[in-house]
């Protein structure tokens, strides 16, 4: 199998992590005192189960070429996950980013993907 075309390498990654740390990373602990969680784990399993959902609803509403649009979110503070920050998959109308906006829009007939498991203390890449 080729590699795909949007992989970087894993000094690229790092860099990308070290930007991320020491800039949004920092603030977010002077904002909410405490070091939030900045990686998230799914299975290759639990991903491509997924996957196969969006793309069978999709085809479901004649949409033969699905996306999916990555969120950043945070749980409620008084919740049992202390406002930790989380990610969300949803599925998108469009694949790649596209031109015309509105080809890529969310697609809110499917439902989204959270359950994830967020590292504390985050896992350093």
């Amino acid at each position: 199998m080729n590699r795909p075309k949007k992989c970087i390498s894993v000094e690229e990654a790092r860099g990308l992590q070290a930007n991320w740390k020491n800039s949004r990373g920092k603030e977010i602990l002077r904002g909410q005192g405490y070091e939030d969680t900045r990686e998230f784990s799914f299975s290759v399993e639990e991903l491509q189960e997924y996957l196969d959902y969006v793309k069978e609803k999709s085809r479901e509403q004649g949409i033969e070429n699905p996306g999916i649009r990555i969120y950043f979110a945070a749980y409620p503070k008084n919740g049992p996950k202390k406002s930790y920050s989380t990610v969300f998959l949803a599925p998108t109308k469009g694949g790649e980013a596209l031109e015309e906006e509105e080809k890529n829009e969310n697609n809110y007939e499917i439902e989204p993907l959270n359950t994830v498991m967020g590292g504390r203390p985050p896992t350093e890449y």
